[in-house]
């Protein structure tokens, strides 16, 4: 805890936007006022991360996947590095309207980049297509690619979503609270911390405030992860037990039926002989 403290403070959380520029639902997380710049309280700060923290811990250990948008020049690699690298889809170039609430056409423009680059690792983008056609084809590809890279791994809609500046990302945050998917926002002073499920108050301009806060949810990320495969192997484990116990129960019922007809009692009389009569 107080490590994190001191990563956030040394990397200039706190520092807000100027005191004409700000929003006055906001009141709540500013702890004061110097040379006409908002302090944002590092209380409030730590307890949303926090909190965010055990959430996004939780969501992803349900199976769930974790969608980071953030289309900032400042937060672009941050995503693409360290979301990157724990599996989680994200968005750092343009919001693409209908990315959630119109998920079916994405995906097929997912699929449309995957027939492309088929086309062009089987050689016939280059042997059957005219030079036209083909720079018409790598283009698609190339936009493709920019807008959607960051999710194509993502099959279905995200059980949450993190947001870098939710007054830059408004577009995304709407879809999300259209379809009732929780957000967990990084919110300045200038922001409405309304469009937030789990505000997080903080800079969310600085490069380095927005790596700390990216890295500790990440690691939060990772734990889900981890309690998921401990409780899908647990789940295999159980399942596996019971299906042994119930083989082993009716090999032991098998058994016990044989036992019971070998015994010399619960055989059937034999058959008198023919044209023998009874005492």
């Amino acid at each position: 805890m107080a490590s994190l403290v001191k990563d956030l403070v040394e990397a200039g959380i706190h520092f807000g936007h100027r005191s004409t520029n700000w929003n006055p639902k906001m009141a709540p997380y500013i702890h004061g006022k110097k040379n006409k710049i908002h302090i944002i309280d590092v209380k409030a700060t730590v307890k949303g991360l926090l909190l965010a923290r055990k959430f996004l811990t939780r969501v992803v250990a349900e199976g769930k996947d974790v969608l980071f948008v953030g289309t900032k020049r400042q937060a672009r690699s941050i995503l693409e590095k360290f979301v990157g690298e724990a599996g989680q889809p994200y968005v750092i170039e343009r919001w693409l309207g209908g990315t959630l609430t119109n998920f079916r056409t994405i995906r097929d423009r997912l699929k449309r980049l995957e027939e492309l680059e088929q086309i062009e690792t089987t050689g016939e983008l280059a042997t059957s297509y005219s030079k036209k056609m083909e720079s018409t084809l790598r283009r698609e590809k190339a936009k493709i690619l920019r807008n959607l890279a960051g999710i194509r791994t993502m099959t279905k809609l995200p059980g949450a979503m993190v947001v870098i500046d939710v007054k830059r990302e408004v577009n995304a945050v709407n879809e999300a609270r259209k379809l009732g998917i929780p957000t967990v926002c990084l919110i300045d002073t200038d922001s409405d911390p309304d469009f937030a499920d789990i505000p997080i108050p903080g800079n969310d301009d600085a490069m380095r405030a927005i790596e700390v806060v990216v890295q500790s949810l990440v690691a939060a990320v990772n734990e889900g992860k981890t309690a998921r495969q401990t409780s899908g192997e647990g789940k295999e484990d159980s399942t596996r037990g019971g299906r042994g116990e119930e083989r082993g129960q009716r090999r032991s019922s098998r058994s016990k039926f044989r036992a019971e007809e070998a015994k010399p009692g619960a055989e059937e009389p034999e058959a008198a002989p023919a044209g023998t009569t009874g005492a």
